[in-house]
């Protein structure tokens, strides 16, 4: 079993950053891989990106790349999310997610474990 527990999220102005972070328990941590997707109202929940269980191997959606980071630190059982340039429709609940597979998945259906999410507002 794994806990998630996000954090971080808050009101931003566009162009602004926070950083997001996922605690996550148990002492398998470093074998998941983890991933951060976000869901707007009367949306579905879209991937965001991913991080395989090394920190090595990461993907983007095409919405975020390049303005958003995703890294891990194994050692503290947390994933992070770092949000750069951000804008009005990066607004949604941002959730955590890990899965015991190499890599993730794009796919929501296919991860595990999820956390109960954060809000992110990006708004003047």
């Amino acid at each position: 079993q794994v806990h998630l527990v996000e954090s971080g999220g808050g009101l931003v102005q566009p162009g602004g950053s926070l950083r997001l972070s996922c605690a996550a328990s148990g002492r398998t941590f470093s074998s998941y891989a983890m991933g951060w997707f976000r869901q707007a109202p009367g949306n579905e929940r879209d991937f965001v990106v991913a991080i395989n269980w090394s920190g090595a191997y990461t993907y983007y959606s095409d919405s975020v790349k390049g303005r958003f980071t995703i890294s891990r630190d194994n050692a503290k059982n947390t994933v992070y999310l770092q949000m750069n340039s951000l804008k009005p429709e990066d607004t949604a609940v941002y959730y955590c997610a890990a899965d015991d597979s190499n890599y993730g998945s794009r796919r929501s259906y296919e991860w595990t474990y999820w956390g109960q999410g954060t809000q992110v507002t990006v708004s003047s």
